[in-house]
């Protein structure tokens, strides 16, 4: 076999059309990676947002303020983008599988060790070990799917394995709502840690894909410097984009639980419940629309994934906003007005997180990825929670004032928060602005990134 030969069989071995020896195992089938990591994402989320469902009753037992709670979910994310940099360039340079692993099993710990906590000081501590953990899966699971999918696909396979974020959080609310009723908020942690059981093992039978398999060229840059990526353009208007948006994640996923049951006086279960449900039509929703959406718009403008996030998460904010004004005991229409703003700005993932393997070389996606989510999570997510959590102090405190009292009674604290959670319809307008903006560039980083890699003109 000639060498030309032997290069054109080597790029046609991935994910366009199965080889030989993946087609006759199942453990380098793409479905069947995509759909395990798509799995220890759930189980991410699921530990990440499983505080969520439990704040009034940890509230209740350790005597916290919002302000309190909301710092949990800031001191977890601080940490998590700060150590998520080195392991993602880890993830491009040693064993992916490994390194998952080893962070699936640590954060699964740190979440079971959660569960013992005798008070606030021991569950801040806790969840920074979660955090350290679940700082690896991104960066080395999308770079995984970079490697399985070429780009006319990848929005599909980047929103499916996205798909976790709203089904995970879904199902911790959905199960641990009513386990925490049922036995406790720590048996509700016990439990999130569980699956860590059966995933491990599977991800060690996986077979790991070649760095730029999909690629249509043999080079994935790998001799391109790690910090080239901060000259990318659109790759700051990107990681501006996932500070807004994970800010108002983050204060949904502390805070719309605790709203449901102080604004609209739904029990812990029900609240988790109908969350649950809510949240997991909303994800399959964005899935299946920013999957579908983002990979059609490449095909006819290399801006078109971004223009369509934008339009996306303009549509959510009158739907947040009118969700939070609705008065007191109008449950149901806040959970379908808010679970549809949520499941539009969650489609932001399929769409805008292909745009950042668009822009980048194959051999930088985990560095990349790292980059972004350091930056996303100290600017944005890491404020969502504490931020939220003290303007609604604060109003509660006003609330209380201005009804002649010097103590803040629940009835103050929950007008705080309904007044707090008016921040997200105002940050989804700003998420909008910032993804028309980077649209302007992307084209312009398309082109410079297959010069670099001497690869034809994608789509668009």
């Amino acid at each position: 076999m000639g060498s030309s030969e032997a290069a054109a069989r080597q790029v046609a071995e991935p994910i366009v059309r199965s080889d030989t020896n993946s087609a006759a195992s199942w453990r380098g089938a793409p479905g069947v990676a995509l759909g395990l990591l798509f799995a220890i994402n759930l189980l991410n989320f699921y530990d990440r947002q499983v505080l969520g469902p439990l704040l009034e009753p940890i509230r209740k037992e350790f005597h916290l303020s919002d302000t309190q709670l909301g710092w949990l979910g800031t001191i977890f994310t601080v940490l998590y983008a700060i150590v998520g940099v080195p392991f993602g360039r880890l993830a491009d340079s040693w064993s992916r599988k490994k390194l998952l692993a080893l962070g699936m099993i640590v954060w699964s710990a740190l979440t079971a060790a959660s569960g013992l906590a005798a008070s606030y000081a021991a569950l801040v501590v806790t969840r920074l070990g979660v955090g350290v953990g679940e700082a690896v899966c991104a960066p080395v699971a999308t770079s995984w799917i970079g490697d399985l999918f070429p780009v006319t696909r990848r929005s599909r396979a980047l929103a499916f394995f996205m798909l976790a974020v709203p089904l995970g959080t879904g199902l911790s609310y959905m199960v641990s709502g009513p386990v925490a009723q049922a036995f406790g908020w720590r048996a509700a942690l016990w439990l999130a840690a569980a699956p860590v059981i059966l995933l491990a093992p599977a991800l060690f039978v996986l077979r790991e894909p070649r760095r730029g398999a999909s690629e249509a060229h043999l080079s994935a840059g790998r001799h391109m410097a790690a910090w080239s990526v901060v000259r990318i353009p659109t790759l700051w208007w990107i990681t501006a984009s996932g500070a807004v948006i994970n800010f108002n994640l983050y204060a949904l996923g502390v805070f719309l639980p605790a709203f449901l049951i102080r604004v609209h006086g739904l029990s812990v279960a029900r609240a988790g419940l109908w969350l649950g449900v809510g949240h997991t039509v909303a994800g399959i929703f964005a899935a299946t629309t920013g999957g579908i959406l983002g990979d059609w718009a490449i095909r006819r403008r290399r801006n078109g994934r971004m223009l369509a996030a934008s339009v996306a998460a303009l549509a959510a904010a009158p739907l947040a906003w009118w969700s939070v004004v609705l008065p007191r005991g109008s449950w149901v229409e806040v959970i379908i007005l808010m679970c549809a703003a949520y499941g539009l700005l969650n489609t932001y993932y399929g769409m805008v997180y292909s745009s950042i393997h668009d822009i980048v070389a194959p051999a930088l996606r985990g560095t990349a990825m790292s980059v972004y989510f350091m930056a996303m999570y100290l600017c944005g997510a890491s404020f969502g929670p504490v931020i939220t959590g003290r303007l609604s102090d604060v109003m509660a405190q006003r609330a209380a004032a201005l009804a002649g009292s010097h103590v803040v009674s629940e009835a103050a604290r929950a007008i705080g928060l309904q007044q707090a959670m008016l921040v997200i319809p105002a940050l989804s307008l700003v998420l909008a602005l910032v993804l028309w903006a980077g649209s302007h560039s992307i084209a312009r980083d398309m082109a410079a990134r297959d010069r670099q890699l001497q690869l034809p003109a994608q789509p668009g």
